[in-house]
């Protein structure tokens, strides 16, 4: 059994910012990664089955985070969500999107947002450290 961290990186259409957080992260030890999008023509389209594989969900903007909310109350509610506030400027694999990516993912993972014991209030919010 695998002790690594399963995040669902999620973005809309899942082919520029999750997608390449996935390539990112998917040979770091600490994880085991996937990525989804919000939208119904995304490349994967996130469902209840890869929500439920995740431990903690990594959204990329608010209205991931709220999608998720409307259409899987259920699961909403039990899982940790963790938003990185990164908007959709970016093209796949471009440097300034792994930069930020990088910055903002560990920023989140040193500050042990991304695990610990749920509550009544699993969302997280990313703030920049100073």
């Amino acid at each position: 059994m695998s002790n690594k961290l399963k995040l669902l990186f999620v973005c809309t259409i899942n082919k520029m910012r999750s997608a390449t957080a996935q390539v990112m992260y998917e040979e770091d030890v600490r994880f085991e990664v996937k990525s989804a999008g919000t939208d119904k023509n995304a490349r994967v389209v996130i469902d209840r089955d890869l929500l439920a594989w995740a431990d903690t969900v990594v959204v990329m903007e608010k209205h991931h985070r709220n999608t998720i909310r409307s259409r899987f109350p259920d699961i909403y509610s039990s899982k940790k969500i963790v938003c990185l506030y990164i908007p959709d400027i970016y093209d796949y694999m471009e440097e300034e999107l792994i930069h930020t990516l990088k910055e903002k993912f560990e920023d989140v993972y040193r500050r042990g947002l991304l695990t610990g014991s749920t509550d009544e209030s699993t969302e997280k919010e990313y703030l920049p450290p100073g």
